[in-house]
């Protein structure tokens, strides 16, 4: 695995900056749920959580199928 290293303004934590980083990975598929928790140094069900705060989707479905779902 790759690593990287960069310098940081001062109003932005490691942490944060981390979390922003798994949270994109995963948004633009990347990474897996279990990836970007990993990356992120928390628990899947807390990087779930935190997922739902910036408003990005867990589970991604195809609009037709979807809709095909919610017509049973």
């Amino acid at each position: 695995m790759a690593k990287l290293e960069m310098d940081l303004p001062q109003m932005v934590s490691e942490e944060e900056a981390r979390l922003l980083l798994a949270i994109k990975l995963f948004e633009l598929e990347r990474v897996s749920l279990g990836k970007a928790a990993e990356m992120a140094g928390y628990s899947v069900r807390a990087f779930a959580e935190l997922l739902g705060r910036y408003g990005v989707p867990i589970y991604r479905y195809d609009p037709d199928d979807l809709d095909r779902e919610l017509r049973w």
